[in-house]
């Protein structure tokens, strides 16, 4: 009897996503396979794979229902194809004729759909440099965290801005997650000054891998991504990143028996107790994620 493999190799893709879903998707498959034949066991692709559009007539003018997406069936029979677990950050599928949703798909080595995660929190901001996103415009948030299993441990789904959230990553390690995903388009703006704090943070303080794959590059739309994909370990090591904003791939075999080390060491999962908030008119009731206790 052949022994269980208790690690695993992940691969973060990096991309440079278009306009259009058809180029797009020759890219990310050939970053795909590359990754394959370099050993990735699960290979994760960035946030909005299929298509970086901005603005309203053309996001429309490509989105497609989950169900006839040819981008997610592409995908699905590569992942068949290849054996491999292939989370792909993220698509914008039609949600209903007038929003989007921000999705993220994690599919099996038989080519089946997993599990499904729509970004819950919306990009909604304007930048010092004077960007401006309203993501909410054209897409509806998720309403659920979400949380799967892999053969190796359980696996968060997240996107990008959700980072920024930190209760959402300590509910996910707490139902039991080791492995926190967040596939990303994140600004140069944004990037360059808090992409890694955030990655290591969340890695630190739930002692789990942080996986995230980014967009990198001056996009056909004239954004600029961050890139700079990143594998941190649970003590918030960074073990893998990308050099730079370049469309590639990065590798990093992964020990799960990390996690418990980390969480030995500091069982801070352990730890958390429930509070009420003494003054709650000390700002907006959604800030306070406990209220009420008892």
């Amino acid at each position: 009897m052949t022994e269980a493999k208790h690690t695993f190799v992940a691969a973060m893709v990096q991309m440079r996503t278009g306009l259009v879903p058809r180029d797009s998707l020759e890219q990310g498959r050939h970053l795909i396979r590359e990754a394959a034949l370099a050993g990735a066991d699960y290979v994760q692709t960035p946030e909005v794979t299929n298509m970086m559009q901005t603005g309203r007539a053309g996001l429309f003018e490509h989105l497609r229902t989950q169900e006839d997406d040819e981008s997610l069936k592409a995908y699905r029979a590569l992942a068949a194809e290849l054996g491999i677990h292939l989370h792909i950050g993220s698509l914008a599928v039609q949600a209903t004729p007038e929003r989007a949703a921000n999705r993220s798909f994690l599919i099996g080595p038989d080519g089946d759909v997993i599990a499904t995660y729509d970004k819950i929190h919306m990009f909604d901001i304007d930048l010092p440099n004077g960007e401006t996103y309203r993501e909410s415009a054209n897409y509806q948030p998720g309403e659920a965290a979400v949380i799967s299993d892999l053969p190796w441990g359980r696996i968060g789904l997240t996107i990008c801005y959700d980072v920024r959230f930190p209760s959402l990553y300590r509910a996910l390690a707490e139902s039991g997650a080791v492995f926190l995903t967040v596939p990303s388009a994140f600004t140069q703006k944004t990037g360059e000054a808090h992409w890694h704090t955030l990655l290591r943070a969340r890695a630190i303080e739930n002692g789990s891998f942080v996986f995230a794959a980014a967009q990198g590059g001056v996009h056909e739309n004239k954004r600029a991504t961050y890139g700079h994909s990143l594998i941190v370990d649970p003590w918030g090591t960074v073990i893998a990143e990308a050099n730079g904003v370049d469309p590639g791939f990065i590798v990093a075999e992964i020990d799960p028996a990390k996690v418990t080390e980390a969480r030995k060491a500091v069982p801070s999962l352990q730890h958390g107790r429930r509070f009420a908030v003494s003054d709650t008119k000390g700002g907006p009731g959604y800030l306070h994620l406990v209220r009420d206790a008892k």
